[in-house]
């Protein structure tokens, strides 16, 4: 996740035109033609770097569906959690084709790999806060329910042109950006080495010893 905010700010200095959070879609970083696109706002796109996004976005979405694949340990049992867990993978696999297809080449390819980030990914955020395992703190499940809610009305705004004095781009980040939010705090936690007590057992006392030669 790190790597994609480093390559994004690479990008997007490098164009001659400012790049805006605001006004530009984060698709625009990887067009590969310098060109005024006019869908679904005006704006001017010439990303010279942008291979080095389009390499990103694979790079993301191949390490989100290994993430997804190697946390089984902190999701619940049963199908509920096995279709939650697809769903983000789903984003993962989005991030791959928006990679793999620009926007401005492969325009159809591009909208699905879209609509698998901001569609399918945010549903499995959502439903991720029900689905984490019992060992995982509570306003951690209760933060991802909210980052899955907040991506998903993002989402339906950004549909229907409603930014909210955001702009177009930041509509689209608010979104996004949740999801990858959420895998890289998740993920540090999968890392990190977890306390773990047997139920109905309780923490050892130590034993006072005498003193030798009372």
């Amino acid at each position: 996740m790190v790597q994609f905010f480093a390559v994004h700010w690479f990008v997007e200095s490098a164009w001659a035109r400012p790049y805006s959070w605001a006004r530009n879609n984060i698709s625009d970083l990887g067009n590969a033609h310098c060109a005024l696109q006019s869908d679904p706002e005006p704006r001017y796109v010439c990303s010279p770097e942008h291979a080095a996004m389009n390499a990103s976005f694979i790079a993301l979405g191949t390490l989100l569906v290994v993430g997804i694949a190697l946390t089984g340990a902190l999701w619940r049992r049963g199908s509920a959690s096995t279709v939650t867990r697809f769903l983000l993978a789903g984003a993962g696999v989005g991030f791959v084709l928006a990679g793999l297809a620009p926007a401005d080449v492969h325009e159809n390819q591009h909208v699905l790999g879209a609509l698998l980030i901001m569609g399918t990914g945010n549903i499995g955020l959502l439903l991720a806060g029900a689905r984490l395992a019992e060992n995982v703190s509570g306003p951690l499940r209760r933060l991802t329910t909210l980052l899955g809610i907040t991506a998903l009305t993002a989402f339906g705004l950004f549909l229907s042109g409603h930014y909210l004095g955001l702009g177009m781009g930041g509509m689209e980040r608010v979104a996004a950006f949740p999801l990858l939010a959420w895998a890289l705090v998740v993920g540090s936690r999968g890392l990190l080495p977890q306390k773990t007590r047997t139920p109905g057992t309780t923490p050892e006392m130590p034993i006072a010893r005498t003193p030798q030669g009372q």
